[in-house]
Formats: C-alpha cells, structure tokens, sequence
C-alpha cells in the first residue's frame, strides 16, 4: 500500500505561515510547498549554523521571509496580520537537547511561550483554516521500556528540551479546547510528534548524523557518545509528509484535529551503533569509534508508534533506513562537489514522491 502524498491541487495558491523556515527541516519543507505551488510566508532567526540548508538550498527565493522572533509577539502579530494564512505550519523551536542545559530559560521561552505567541495571534485571523504545530517524539514521560509511545501515553520529559516540548503540546491542547473549537472560530489545531529525523543539510551540533559526515569528509575518525542507545530515526521528508497530510485533513474536517506520531518502521528504531556501521559503508574510507559522553542526560531507549497516522491519515513511511541514509550521503556528496543545491533538494522531493511505500 502506497502513502498518500501531499495534494499539488489543495496546496496550489494556498497562503501558508511557516514558521522554522531557516532551520533544516523548515528549509526542506519551503521547499516542498514551493514545488506544490503555495505562496509562503516564512518566519525564524537567522540560521544557526554555518553552512546551513536556507543559504545552500537558496530557500529565500522561495518565499517571502522574515526575520524575527517568535518570542516578540508584536512582531509576529505584525508578520501574521500582513500574511493573512489560510495555514500555519509551526517549526520554529530551540530543538536540541544540549541547548536546553545550557540556556533552559530560553528554551522554555521559545518553545513554550513562543507557541503561546502564536497560537494568541491566529486567533485574530479571519481566513485562518488550519494549524500543525511540530513538537517532538520527546513529549512522553520516557520509561526507556521497549514499548513504543502512542499519542494516548503521558507527557513528561526528564530534561528541559524535551519538558518544554510537552508544555507545548499542554498548551496546544488547551488552546484548541478553549479557543479553537468555539462557534465562529473555524480554525482546526492539531500537534504532531516526529521521531529523529536525518537528511541532506543538517549540521546542528550534538546529532549523530551532522557529526559523522562531517568527521568523515574531513577524513577523521568519527566519536559515538553512546553506541548503544536507539533512536526511531527517518529521512527529514517522511514527517515533512506527513505535517502536509494532516494540513490538509484537518482543513477538511475538524475531527482530525489532535495530536498525531510520525516515525519510521519498528525495525528502523535501531542503535546508535548500527546506524553508524551503516552510513559507514556508505562512504568509503570512513572511520568511527566509541568514547564516553561528556553531555548531560540523553535517553538509552525512545520508539514511536505511528499505527493512527496509517491508518486514519494514510501516511506512512516511504524509505527505510538504508535508502533515507543513502539519500542522506547523496545529498553531502553533491554539496561537496559544488551542485546547485535548490536543484538538488527538488530532485529528492520528486524521487521520495515517485517511491513506493517501504
């Protein structure tokens, strides 16, 4: 059974508010609604690293893009007023885990009140039909069991990123129970939960992909922190489906409107290790070992099960871990040989659109 792709027809035209859009998976999903023929608003800080996808990929040309804060809600008052959406696409978030130790203040301020900012402004938008706000497979209270969390299991979160990514989904809640449902207030708020995702255009420090190509093609030997713990890891473009997906659903019929999990097969939730040994293979000459982790807490054991996105959205997963590393190296490869990254990045999206599902 094939995955029900995002509709040209429903997004050609739509005004979509994204909010990440200089961030990696927010880069790649400008340029997926570009493709689909949405006239975007983006909304970030400038990129955090250098290089980075927005510049590489020149998502800038895809949209109209502001630079600002979500934690100034005038600005973004301003920003979505001049936008009028008809979508809000919510990425925007400080999204690492070590970040959240060294400055928890201002990971809760982004991603908690930053949400809150957001969610107070759509409320004044009269053509407004949809929101998804991104959060984090994160959001449970992580028991480290090899059940894999629905959207039912409690929230938690041991360390501040992953704390502050379940207030938002609290929050988020809580604002489409008291704001979003009532009469007159058209507008469908649903949340959605992805697992860790890889792909072309990711140097974020602290993430085991970004740090393996990067010690690779410097010809260095690659540090594993902790080989043993299990991620359910997938290609940045499965989720990025499925956020358009739900979009689109929920526009339709305010049912939909919930909090819903997008994260490979089972059998991708695997070890730091062996992924490592995988994406070893991939490029020749490379070398990895193990050392201690020097970084605060991170959990041994996370997967996701996103049974409900199958089977009521007709989502699912279309390249498993090997093909989703594959394209991952394709990517870092093409960028090193000077290809025109726009380019390259469609070219993806049209092969992810053209494979079959597995």
């Amino acid at each position: 059974m094939n995955a029900a792709l995002p509709s040209p027809a429903f997004w050609q035209g739509k005004r979509v508010f994204l909010t990440g859009h200089t961030g990696f998976k927010g880069g790649w999903l400008a340029l997926w609604l570009s493709a689909l023929g949405a006239e975007v608003t983006g909304y970030a800080l400038p990129s955090a690293t250098t290089p980075n996808l927005f510049e590489l990929a020149r998502v800038e040309e895809t949209l109209t893009s502001i630079i600002a804060d979500l934690r100034d809600p005038n600005a973004l008052q301003t920003a979505l007023t001049a936008a009028r959406p008809q979508i809000i696409l919510h990425l925007a978030a400080q999204a690492l885990v070590a970040d959240g130790y060294t400055d928890p203040a201002g990971t809760y301020a982004t991603n908690v009140m930053g949400t809150i900012n957001l969610l107070q402004a759509a409320r004044q938008l009269p053509d407004l039909k949809a929101i998804v706000v991104v959060t984090s497979d994160k959001c449970y209270e992580n028991v480290e069991s090899t059940h894999a969390y629905i959207e039912s299991d409690p929230l938690g979160g041991y360390d501040p990123y992953a704390s502050s990514k379940a207030c938002a989904e609290i929050v988020t809640a809580s604002w489409r129970r008291s704001f979003f449902g009532q009469p007159g207030q058209s507008a469908a708020l649903a949340t959605a939960r992805a697992g860790n995702v890889i792909g072309g255009g990711d140097w974020a420090a602290h993430r085991l992909v970004p740090d393996l190509l990067a010690a690779f093609a410097a010809n260095e030997t690659a540090i594993l922190r902790n080989p043993h713990a299990v991620r359910p890891w997938q290609h940045v473009l499965e989720p990025l489906a499925g956020y358009l997906r739900l979009a689109e659903k929920i526009t339709a019929d305010a049912t939909f409107a919930r909090a819903w999990n997008f994260g490979p097969e089972l059998e991708d939730c695997v070890s730091v290790g062996e992924l490592a040994e995988q994406l070893h293979k991939l490029w020749q000459g490379s070398r990895y070992t193990t050392q201690a982790s020097p970084l605060p807490h991170e959990a041994a054991l996370l997967r996701l099960d996103a049974t409900c996105a199958k089977e009521r959205l007709g989502w699912r997963p279309r390249w498993r871990l090997p093909e989703a590393l594959r394209q991952t190296v394709a990517w870092h490869q093409a960028w090193r040989d000077g290809k025109d990254m726009q380019d390259f990045c469609r070219q993806q999206i049209g092969q992810y659109s053209r494979s079959n599902h597995g």
